[in-house]
């Protein structure tokens, strides 16, 4: 085995054992091996055990030891199969477990891991507990990206121990379609649930345009900065959006205020008409504020909101042309198709021109709006993702929501939703609604071309076919966007390459 890298650290007692097998559920992913090997009584019992009941998100869940049947299988969030060799009778007998069946399903946990040294996979994690005294020392030998994941849950543990938070429960919240981002619940000892942000820099990605990878010709987030700015100045104008606690903004740790687990679609996943109509309520509210475009945050850093510029927009476009059309034919875009649908995004985008432009969240859909009953008026809706904001027309929103990418929203509640939303920004003064209305055409067409390539890009690079389910509600929301007068090039051109066009 490469020797790797290399942590060590002290575990001054069983409660911090404890904790850190809790916060190892927190790095290892499937595909992982953990290696647990040293003293008797050391506590590998104990951490595996922890580990275990973290990943379950249980705390009553057997854990009886794999002694006599060498193997224990647990279906959770992450499969794992715990395997315990001490009683294995030749190295070889390893295969017969079932091992890297599991290992290609999940996690491996092995005890004794001496016994089948040789068989296991070169990329494990050695994990060895010794005594030190009346605590014990834990040293972690493995791959450099196994043990920075390690090194990543031990710096967050650390974060929340300055703070006030020593030892306080984290569970897995979730990730999300960015691969950049993970949440998690952060339990307090009064009861109280936070919400963690773990937002580590990302490496720079290849260039794509003009020498710049994608985040940056998109105006995407890279770092907790954009989210501190954007989440002061929801809260200074009077909406929902959740507090930062304390922050490490250079290691991408924030802790915030947790604005509720309660959404706004029904136990089938269908949306409850008020709550939508309070969200359309929201989105009005924001857009009759006129913002500065740059953030202070603190004395050194300002946050400067980017515009949804014509190159982000057709940057967003093309991935319905780059990743949607490949798979849905077989064949990649022809020079002459190429050239014909960017000319036509090129037009489209003039054509907003004269569009209102303000404060647009990016994705303000089901899955990023919190439901709070208890709460007034427009703050009966919590925000919780807008890192991603930048300056555009604020027509693109409205599609968000009325479109929602995650649930149907029948054209009655739909229809009603562009109603509220135009009564609501005409009671406010001056507004355009012929010059709105197209430019909700052309973002909703946008933005659902853009879904479209998405969904097959998560699948095919990032191997998350989860959304490709949402495919055929994106058509279907195009089909409707390009039913706008201004769009009759694009519909042209999405019926002579093959999209499918699903009508509603």
């Amino acid at each position: 085995m490469n020797d790797g890298a290399t942590l060590t650290l002290t575990l001054a007692d069983e409660a911090e054992t404890i904790c850190f097998g809790e916060d190892l559920a927190l790095a290892l992913k499937r595909g992982d091996c953990l290696a647990l090997s040293g003293d008797l009584g050391a506590g590998k019992s104990t951490l595996a055990r922890a580990f275990l009941r973290a990943l379950a998100d249980d705390d009553t869940l057997e854990v009886p030891s794999p002694t006599f049947t060498l193997v224990q299988s647990y279906e959770l969030r992450i499969p794992v199969s715990h395997f315990d060799l001490y009683r294995l009778g030749d190295a070889s007998e390893l295969d017969e477990l079932g091992f890297d069946e599991a290992l290609s399903d999940g996690i491996c946990l092995v005890e004794w891991p001496e016994m089948a040294d040789d068989l296991l996979p070169e990329t494990r994690v050695m994990l060895r507990l010794e005594h030190q005294g009346d605590s014990r020392r834990a040293t972690i030998t493995g791959p450099e990206p196994q043990v920075n994941r390690i090194r990543r849950v031990l710096a967050i543990r650390e974060f929340l121990d300055k703070h006030g938070y020593a030892r306080a429960r984290r569970r897995l919240l979730t990730g999300d379609a960015s691969v950049m981002r993970a949440y998690e619940t952060i339990g307090t000892a009064t009861g109280e649930k936070l919400v963690l942000m773990d937002w580590p820099k990302p490496p720079e990605g290849p260039p794509v345009l003009d020498g710049k990878p994608y985040p940056k010709v998109a105006h995407l987030a890279t770092d907790v900065y954009p989210f501190v700015a954007i989440a002061g100045y929801l809260r200074k104008i009077g909406l929902a959006a959740p507090d930062v606690l304390y922050a490490d903004c250079d290691q991408g740790i924030l802790l915030l205020e947790n604005l509720g687990d309660e959404g706004v679609l029904d136990a089938e996943g269908q949306p409850i008409p008020e709550r939508y109509r309070e969200s359309v309520a929201c989105l009005a509210f924001l857009h009759g504020h006129r913002m500065p475009q740059d953030l202070r945050i603190d004395k050194t850093h300002v946050h400067h909101i980017p515009d949804f510029d014509p190159t982000a927009m057709k940057m967003e476009a093309r991935l319905l042309l780059d990743w949607h059309l490949p798979w849905k034919r077989g064949t990649p875009a022809t020079d002459t198709e190429r050239e014909d649908y960017l000319a036509i995004w090129d037009g489209l985008i003039r054509e907003l021109a004269s569009a209102e432009k303000n404060l647009l969240l990016r994705d303000f859909h089901s899955p990023n709006i919190i439901w709070r009953p208890q709460e007034p008026g427009v703050r009966r809706v919590g925000i919780i993702d807008f890192q991603d904001a930048m300056i555009g027309p604020t027509a693109y929103d409205l599609a968000s929501i009325v479109q929602d990418a995650r649930s149907d929203v029948p054209k009655p509640l739909a229809d009603r939703l562009m109603l509220d939303y135009m009564t609501l920004r005409r009671s406010q003064g001056s507004f355009d609604e012929p010059t709105f209305l197209k430019a909700w055409a052309i973002m909703a067409a946008q933005r659902n071309c853009k879904l479209a390539g998405l969904w097959v890009r998560l699948l095919q690079r990032d191997g998350k076919p989860g959304y490709l389910k949402h495919m055929p509600r994106t058509l279907r929301y195009l089909s409707a966007a390009l039913q706008h007068e201004v769009l009759a090039p694009l519909r042209d051109w999405c019926r002579r390459a093959g999209i499918e066009l699903i009508e509603s």
